[in-house]
Order: C-alpha cells, then structure tokens, then sequence
C-alpha cells in the first residue's frame, strides 16, 4: 500500500523503516483507536482497549494449552471429549487502566485454571503488590483507598485494601515459622516500641532479631509482640523460639545491655558469647553527665572502648574512676556492671572489633519500622502491626544491592571467626 504513493525516487533515498512485531500490533491498535475516536487514557481509552486484549488473547491461549487444540480444531480420536464452553465477562483491577472487563474462556468440565488471571483475582499483581507496599510505607487503608482513586481513577474500596493486606498474614505465619540455619555467626536483637489501641492505646514491644550466615548474608530471622516493656523472661521465649526453628549454635549475642539478658542467652545456647553494644554504653553514660563534663568525659573514655586489649581497657577504667568515681559515681557502676559483657570484642583484630561492637546492624532496620509506625501513629490491633511491620522487612532492599554489599563487608570478619572458631564451623574439617 505504501508503495502505491511513494514514488520509487524516494524510497530509494529514504527506505521506511521496518517495524519489529510488537510496535506494528502497537501501531495498529493505535490506528483503531484514532479511527474509533478513542483517546489514550481515560475511562474508555486505548490503554484499558489494550490491557483487554493483550489479557484475553493471554487465556485464550491458556486455554489451548490446557485443551491441547485450537478452536474448532480438535482431533477426532483425541482421548479427552473436553472442549471450550463460551466466555463468563469478569471485571479485574489493573493499576494502569483501573477497571476493565473482560471475557474469560471456560471449559465444559470446568478444569481450566488460569495463570495470568486467577479463579476468584479481582486485581492484577501489580496492584496488591502497590497496595502492600504503600501499606509497608505506614499509609492506612482509607489512605491507600484515597490514593488509588486519585492516582489510578480506579475504585479501590477500604475493605478491599484490608483484604489484600489481609492475605499476607498466611505468608507472614509461615515466615515466622521457617526453619533457620543451624549455625550463625553473630545476631543482634533490639526491641522498638509500637501504639497498639486495645481498649485504649499503649506501648508494646515488638522484639527483633538479625542473623548473619557463616556466608555473610544477613537474615532478619523474626519479629515477636510482646506485652508491657521489654525484658529478659520475653527475650528467653524468642531465644527458644530460634533454638526450636534449628539454630543450634551462635558464635556472639550482640544486645543493648539488658539487665538479666547474659544468664538467658547462656541458658539456651551455652558457648555464645554475649557482647554489649557499646554505642548503647556510651549513650547511657551521657545521662549520668552534666552537660558541661561532656567533652573532658568523652575523652577519658575513648582509651577504655579502644584499648588495645582487656587489661588495657581495665587500666583505662581505673584511671577513669579515679578521676570521676566521687563525682560521677553510677557511671563508674554502670561500667563496672557492664564489664564482663563490654570487653569481649577487645579480643579481637579491628575487622571483628568493627562489626560486632554496637547493634548498628539492626538499628538500621529498627529505623525503616520506625519511619512506618510514625507514619500510622497506632495501629487499631496487634495484627496490623505486625503486618505492617513484616511488610517492612519484605521490602528491604528490593534491587539487592545493599545485602551484596552487606556480604562483602562481612567476608574478612568471617574468615577470621572461621579460624577462631573452627571447631565450631559447619564443615570445619575443610578448613
């Protein structure tokens, strides 16, 4: 056709450009929606045209799949007497062209299960996967609905959005009960506070745990309600609650200095080494400082936290106390009382020193829940929190990038724990 009205001088100076079969289906669909007077976008625009077609054309061809023949076409001596029954109209939700009808195939012995839009899927994918992650964010679901409806032009109601949600609590249960590895080279644990409205709204603490593999690969291993502030008799049921999921051994415990938490950590794995956070210890001694002694405390401590060795950080201790002890007696004590979970780390070269000498590790998970409880304020139930929270956690880091990252810095740190302990490494005997 085009050659008709181009004359031969200048297709020669000019070829026209061949197009590939996906932008010839797209111009052609362009032109019928030019030559229908349909406009792009909008409620009957070529967008929801297009999602349309590419969906059914998607099933129909399911359907031959399941079948094994094309319409019209079956074989006689086929064994299966199963063939297409008609269409049954079914409206689905896309986030691009909100609402569009289409026409699923169905089969006469009712056994055909569609992939790409499931029996009883009223929304595509790509929009539970919005709403779960504007959910992670801390939106509500009056939010959420409001947002759809601005954004989307698509009806997207507050009890839909709680039942997309909802659907991920049967994901969030069999996460929470996975089976761990048996051996992990160090985990942190911290608690943060959320507002949940129970009759009235109160704190609750959600207590939290990260692994780091023998391999380097950081787990966020679970997240646990508790009740009233947080304590050591709760830590000893999540403690148990690892142990029982299959981790068998962990090299060290790093923790906020809980009082009681040393004797619970002993009691469930007994080698592990349990080392106070000394961001944690610093902070705390700051409290017991007027503000004007800041600057001449902060230097008499640095030489205790960076001792070369443990009985250098002793002697640093005692020079500390016997200049602040009549002044600044409880933070003397805080130390003293700290010490014997304080000096662990001093054992080791600098790359061990580094990583396992404060809860950085998962205080910067800590924050991103943080960000979402704020966001929401309280949460109407247990439940909801924890949703939000695990959808937190499942959204960590979604080009992967950050946990490479995480691996590699971990790698010198690990080859060292594999050398000092090496009788306690999975598959010690190649090493």
């Amino acid at each position: 056709m085009t050659s008709d009205v181009v004359s031969p001088r200048k297709s020669e100076s000019k070829p026209a450009r061949e197009l590939s079969p996906e932008q010839a289906a797209a111009a052609a669909m362009v032109a019928e929606a030019k030559a229908r007077g349909l406009a792009l976008t909008g409620p009957d625009g070529l967008l929801k045209l297009f999602t349309k077609n590419v969906l059914e054309t998607a099933l129909n061809e399911e359907m031959t799949e399941h079948l094994g023949h094309e319409k019209n076409r079956a074989a006689p001596e086929r064994d299966s007497t199963n063939v297409r029954n008609g269409t049954r109209p079914k409206t689905v939700i896309s986030d691009a062209a909100g609402e569009v009808e289409i026409d699923v195939p169905r089969d006469r012995e009712s056994t055909f299960e569609p992939h790409i839009v499931k029996k009883r899927q009223r929304r595509l994918t790509d929009v539970d996967e919005i709403v779960l992650s504007l959910y992670a964010k801390g939106m509500t679901t009056g939010d959420i609905s409001a947002h759809f409806a601005e954004i989307y032009g698509a009806s997207v109601s507050k009890e839909t959005v709680s039942r997309i949600t909802d659907k991920v609590v049967a994901e969030m249960n069999e996460w929470a009960n996975r089976p761990l590895d048996a051996v992990y080279a160090a985990v942190f644990i911290d608690a943060i506070v959320v507002k949940v409205r129970d009759g009235q709204v109160a704190n609750r603490p959600v207590y939290a745990a990260i692994g780091v593999t023998v391999d380097g690969h950081k787990d966020v291993l679970g997240l646990w309600m508790g009740a009233g502030g947080e304590g050591a008799k709760f830590w000893m049921s999540v403690l148990i609650d690892l142990k029982n999921r299959g981790v068998a051994d962990v090299f060290f415990l790093v923790c906020d200095g809980l009082k009681g938490l040393p004797d619970v950590v002993t009691n469930v794995w007994s080698r592990t080494i349990v080392q106070t956070c000394v961001i944690h210890l610093i902070r705390n001694t700051f409290r017991l400082v007027a503000r004007q002694d800041w600057d001449a405390v902060k230097q008499d401590i640095k030489p205790v936290y960076t001792a070369p060795s443990p009985d250098a950080a002793l002697i640093a201790l005692d020079e500390l106390e016997e200049k602040w002890r009549k002044k600044y007696g409880a933070m003397i004590r805080l130390w003293r009382n700290a010490w014997e979970e304080f000096i662990p780390f001093l054992g080791y070269d600098i790359e061990i020193r580094r990583m396992i000498c404060s809860t950085n590790a998962i205080e910067s998970l800590n924050a991103r829940y943080r960000r979402a409880i704020r966001a929401r304020g309280h949460f109407p139930t247990e439940q909801a929190a924890m949703k939000c929270l695990y959808l937190v956690t499942r959204s960590l880091d979604p080009t992967g990038t950050g946990r490479a990252r995480w691996t590699m810095r971990w790698k010198p740190v690990l080859n060292a724990f594999a050398i000092t302990f090496g009788d306690r490494w999975p598959g010690a005997e190649t090493y």
